[in-house]
Formats: structure tokens, C-alpha cells, sequence
């Protein structure tokens, strides 16, 4: 078994700490197991790794946290696929080989600097998934009060048209009379009085 480090902490440590650690996190395993793998690709300690995790690594991970989160919660097909292919498992694969041989781990930078810039791409996607949902969110309120709108608006007309056809209707009685035949409508005369007035002639 080989002896427990102690020394400082390189930017390639931190990032297979931070790997391991989303991959967990997507993955639905615990810290604790990440810390331990982690130490022991190391050979450091899991509260070492925990450490170093809590105290340095992690404000710088934030938003890779929080999409591994999300990741993990709508159980994506692309994200799971990704996972699968991404050249930073081929990298950890071939960092564990070499750890064998030589004892620590090798990383090949480019097959990282694409990973990440995959990363970078999938939280693109996600915050213009999240604009998109906002527009989307906005135009169905828009939507609603439309809505309303227009009910009111027909219930005002529905209402109208009801008011008509009942004057309609008596004017149709008063035509007819109480026999049912038409009435026969007398011409009727009016003049104006002395005073200005109209008065009905009989």
C-alpha cells in the first residue's frame, strides 16, 4: 500500500478531484465515494481529498455542480451518453493504467480542454433552454389575460344579442295583437299648440 501523501496540491489533482466529483454527483453517488476514489488515484487521505474539495476546489465548480444536479434529476439521455463518451473517461481509464505502471496518474491536456469545452457547451444549451422556457412562460400569460379578455367580451355581446331579441319579441306581440292577426295601425296627427307644444289630434 503505498504511503499517504502530504504535499501541495497540483491544478491536475484539483481537476481529477472536481471530475470525479461531478461524475458522482450526475451519477447519484455520494461525496464521500468520490473522496475516496479520488485518494486513492492519489494516494491521499479522503478527509485530505474532502479538505481540499470544501476549503479550495469547489467555489471554482459552482455552475458544473449545479448542472451536474439538473444532469442528474431529469436523467438525460444526452447527458448519460456523454458520460459514456467523453474523453475524460478515456483519460482516467488511461490514468489508471499508467498509475499502475508508474505509480501516479497521466493527462493528456487536450482530451481535458475538449471535455470541458463540451461542458461549457452544455451549459450554453441549458441557459437557452432556460430563456427559451421564460418566453415561453411570459407568452402564455399573455395568452391568459387574452383569454379573459375575450370571454368578457362575449359574455357582454351574448348578452346584448339576449336583450335584443326579447325587445324584438314584443314588438313582434304588439304587431300581431292578442288574435294573432296583424294590427291595422291608424295614421295618427299631431299640431302644436299655442304654447309650442305637440298634441295628438284625435
Amino acid at each position: 500500500m503505498p504511503s499517504t501523501r502530504q504535499d501541495a496540491w497540483t491544478p491536475d489533482e484539483d481537476l481529477l478531484l472536481a471530475e470525479v466529483i461531478l461524475r458522482n454527483i450526475r451519477e447519484g453517488g455520494t461525496q464521500l465515494q468520490a473522496f475516496e476514489e479520488v485518494g486513492r488515484q492519489l494516494s491521499r487521505t479522503p478527509a485530505a481529498c474532502g479538505f481540499r474539495w470544501n476549503s479550495h476546489v469547489r467555489k471554482q465548480y459552482k455552475a458544473g455542480i449545479e448542472h451536474a444536479k439538473n444532469q442528474r434529476k431529469e436523467g438525460k439521455k444526452q447527458g448519460a451518453y456523454l458520460e459514456k463518451n467523453t474523453p475524460q473517461n478515456a483519460v482516467e481509464k488511461e490514468g489508471e493504467e499508467q498509475e499502475k505502471v508508474e505509480g501516479k496518474p497521466s493527462f493528456d491536456f487536450q482530451s481535458i480542454i475538449s471535455y470541458l469545452g463540451q461542458l461549457y457547451e452544455l451549459a450554453e444549451n441549458s441557459a437557452s433552454n432556460a430563456n427559451g422556457q421564460k418566453q415561453l412562460l411570459e407568452r402564455l400569460e399573455e395568452l391568459e389575460i387574452e383569454n379573459e379578455r375575450l370571454v368578457t367580451e362575449l359574455n357582454r355581446v351574448t348578452e346584448d344579442y339576449q336583450s335584443l331579441m326579447e325587445i324584438l319579441e314584443k314588438a313582434r306581440a304588439m304587431a300581431i295583437g292578442k288574435d294573432g292577426a296583424p294590427q291595422i295601425q291608424q295614421k295618427v296627427k299631431f299640431q302644436v299648440d299655442k304654447f309650442g307644444n305637440l298634441e295628438r289630434i284625435e
